[in-house]
This record gives structure tokens, C-alpha cells and sequence, in this order.
């Protein structure tokens, strides 16, 4: 067998957009021309350049056998386009793929469950999906369940199951049945802390078993912890393979504005999400000016502006700081804020949230935007929105000119004791 798991050469995929057409019969098509001849040549033959739109444009990439890929890049990017693909869920416009193994995928909750058969059912139906042998699936079978932990839910239809329950079982399925291919969408988000750690976990052992694994994710802390390799898309095309901390280190800069500030007067959302419209993130040094450097030694501040579109239940809006190669920092949500409640109103908020000085240490840092619904639903994520400096200015412990270890960097209460 070769040593290439997947080799893709020129991949494209365009869509039309706006177009909804379901499938026809070649008589449904031939009574349509000959209704409205005009009509059907301008839709199916005639296109403009604005109505197309390509999630993909000439992807070429060789991957391994045993390599353990990551797949970074905003929304739209075209990393689940490309898993889609190769997973055989759809077909390319253009290019062409060669795949050798067995290929196991987990793209969104659901993918490949029926409805109305129980969790036990399912767990057949994907192993034969699979091409696996019933003996086989009953050698894995308690493996799963105790991953999953849905024991006392399993001849329950999973259309019954929360989307949690969803897509732990959807997870130990994937991860269980030994596919030669692996490939994990950004699904994991789903889950609680506790199971996303058991998720990562498990795909680390995957890893270790030489099996390929391709992983779409925006926790860059986890791509940089079980990827040897990572793969930067933006607009569909490939902007760079290395390293993970090269390229989470390459896309954090360009998506960060270096103005301490970034607007979207129409609002700006997720996909599909019409409840929550970001309107404008800035950082304030201690002053209140906007500015994207500050003193390492004095307060600044997160200001986040949005509008609330229906009544949000048990909403948080919040930011995350990271290092310039994706570890996560911390995180703070204005739930915290003394004067609101979780139920948002509709309507336009603005909160401010005070970060105090002496507390990261000189660098270079990205701030990412989160709204959302936890466990439920993700409203708006934005990576590495702004880009943030903080300024070495001759702060505490620089007289004797020592450098602080670490990330951060506290200016800790001592005195002396007799």
C-alpha cells in the first residue's frame, strides 16, 4: 500500500448562489425547457460571476498515512467543504482525490443517524456504513457505550436525544470503529468541558495507533497539543501547510486589526443567525482612547457593542485573549457585570469590562469574540478579531533588568515578617 493516505490535486467547489433546485427527473427537466425555453437556458446555462461562489479553488495537498492533520481558518474558509468532500457527502466541481483506507467522519451532529432508530440500532447502522462485519461491531460495541455514556438512553430513538447526547454518541462511534481515515469537524463544541477533554483525549490515542487523522477546529490550544501538521485555508484556497505553531502564528496575525478597533455597522453573525448582531469591539488604554498598545503596567479595557434582534434566554457575550500561537489566556463574559441578567432583551447593548495592568506579561496577544448559548447554540465567533500589545515601559522587577517568565505576570502583594 502507499504511503499517501489522501492526495488531492487542483480541488474545486463552486455553488450558485441562492440555489435550491431539488432533484429531477430527466422528464420534470425536458417539461420545464419546453414550458419556458428562455427561462431554462438563462438559469441553467447563463451565469454571472456574482452569482458563484467557490468554497473551494484549486486545492492540492498529499497527507499521509498516520499524520494527524489540523485544518484552521474563519468561518467560511471551506474547511468542512473540504471534509465534506472526502468524506463523499458531496462532489467536487473540478480535481481530482485519491484516498486509500477506510474513511470514519464526524462532520456535524447526526450525520449518518436515523431518527427513528434507537442509539443501539445506530450503532449498527454507522459500523455498516463503515463497512464493518457485525462481529466486529459487537467486539467495540461496550466500548462505545461506556464512551458514549448514554447507557441508559441506548434503545431510546435518538430523535430524542439533546444534541449533546447526539453527538457524544455520534463521537465514540466514529472513534471506536477504527477507520484507517479519521476526520473530525469543529462537532466537539457541542459538548460539555468535561467530554471535549474525553474527546481530545481519545483522538490522542487514535493518533498514537498510526491511524490518519484530519481535525477542523477553532481551539488552536488543542491543534497545536495533537497536530503535527497544519493546514491554513482562507476564501478556499490553501494559504499554507507547516507547523502548527507557524501557521496558527500566520493566521492569528492576519485576521487581527492592528487599529484596536473593528466595526460592522450592518452587524456581523455566524452563519444562518439572525437573533445576535455584533457591532463593534475596541480596547481602551487607561485613558479611554482607542488604542491597540498599552502600558504593561496599567489597567485597559474590552469594550464590545451588539444588538440583541429576538429575546435570548440565557445568553453570554464575552471575549478571549490568547498568545500569538493560540493558547488560550482567559476568557470573561459580562454576565459578570453586577447590573445584568443572562436574559437578554431586544435591543443594543454596550458593555466594558477592565482588565487590570500588571497583569500579562510584554507581547503580542489576539482577542477573540464569543457569543453564544452554552451547549446550545454559537451566535457569533470571531478569532483573533484584534491584536494586542502590551509595552514593556519600565515596569515593576525591570530595575535590576529582569524579565518575567511565563505568560503572565502579577504584581503580587509581599512584606516583610519578623
Amino acid at each position: 500500500m502507499t504511503d499517501i493516505a489522501i492526495k488531492i490535486e487542483g480541488l474545486s467547489k463552486r455553488y450558485r448562489i441562492g440555489q435550491h433546485d431539488q432533484y429531477k427527473t430527466m422528464r420534470d427537466s425536458l417539461t420545464q425547457f419546453f414550458k419556458n425555453p428562455r427561462g431554462y437556458a438563462r438559469y441553467h446555462w447563463v451565469h454571472r460571476d456574482d452569482d458563484l461562489f467557490w468554497a473551494l479553488r484549486g486545492i492540492t495537498l498529499e497527507i499521509g498515512h498516520g499524520e494527524v492533520i489540523g485544518i484552521i481558518g474563519r468561518n467560511g474558509a471551506g474547511k468542512s467543504t473540504l471534509l465534506k468532500i472526502l468524506s463523499r457527502i458531496t462532489s467536487p466541481t473540478t480535481g481530482r482525490i485519491e484516498i486509500n483506507g477506510r474513511v470514519g467522519s464526524l462532520l456535524e451532529v447526526g450525520t449518518g443517524f436515523h431518527p427513528e432508530l434507537s442509539g443501539r440500532e445506530n450503532i449498527y447502522l454507522n459500523g455498516a456504513i463503515l463497512g464493518m462485519r457485525r462481529g466486529e461491531i459487537d467486539a467495540k460495541f461496550d466500548e462505545i457505550v461506556a464512551f458514549s455514556e448514554i447507557e441508559k438512553f441506548l434503545e431510546t430513538p435518538v430523535k430524542r436525544y439533546s444534541s449533546g447526547m447526539y453527538m457524544r454518541l455520534a463521537f465514540a462511534v466514529a472513534a471506536h470503529l477504527e477507520p484507517e481515515i479519521l476526520m473530525i469537524d469543529e462537532v466537539l463544541a457541542v459538548g460539555d468541558a468535561a467530554f471535549q477533554k474525553k474527546c481530545l483525549g481519545k483522538m490522542g490515542d487514535v493518533a498514537r495507533q498510526g491511524r490518519t487523522v484530519l481535525f477542523v477546529s477553532h481551539n488552536m490550544a488543542a491543534i497545536n497539543r495533537l497536530c503535527a501538521r497544519t493546514i491554513w485555508l482562507e476564501r478556499g484556497q490553501l494559504m499554507g501547510s507547516g507547523t502548527p505553531s507557524e501557521m496558527i502564528s500566520r493566521y492569528l496575525a492576519s485576521e487581527c486589526s492592528e487599529t484596536g478597533e473593528a466595526a460592522w455597522p450592518q452587524g456581523i453573525a455566524n452563519h444562518g443567525v439572525s437573533e445576535v448582531s455584533l457591532l463593534a469591539v475596541r480596547i481602551l488604554n487607561e485613558k479611554g482612547s482607542v488604542s491597540p498598545k498599552v502600558d504593561v503596567r496599567k489597567p485597559f479595557y474590552f469594550e464590545m457593542r451588539y444588538r440583541i434582534n429576538q429575546i435570548l434566554p440565557y445568553a453570554r457575550v464575552g471575549f478571549d485573549v490568547r498568545t500569538a500561537d493560540g493558547m488560550l489566556l482567559f476568557e470573561s463574559y459580562d454576565i459578570d457585570a453586577e447590573d445584568n441578567t443572562e436574559r437578554r432583551e431586544i435591543g443594543d447593548y454596550a458593555f466594558r469590562c477592565e482588565v487590570p495592568g500588571n497583569l500579562l506579561n510584554p507581547g503580542t496577544y489576539s482577542v477573540g469574540i464569543n457569543i453564544g448559548i452554552p451547549h446550545i447554540k454559537n451566535l457569533v465567533r470571531l478569532e483573533g478579531v484584534l491584536s494586542l500589545v502590551i509595552e514593556d515601559t519600565g515596569a515593576v522587577g525591570q530595575t535590576m533588568n529582569l524579565v518575567r517568565a511565563g505568560v503572565i505576570r502579577p504584581k503580587l502583594r509581599w512584606e516583610k515578617v519578623s
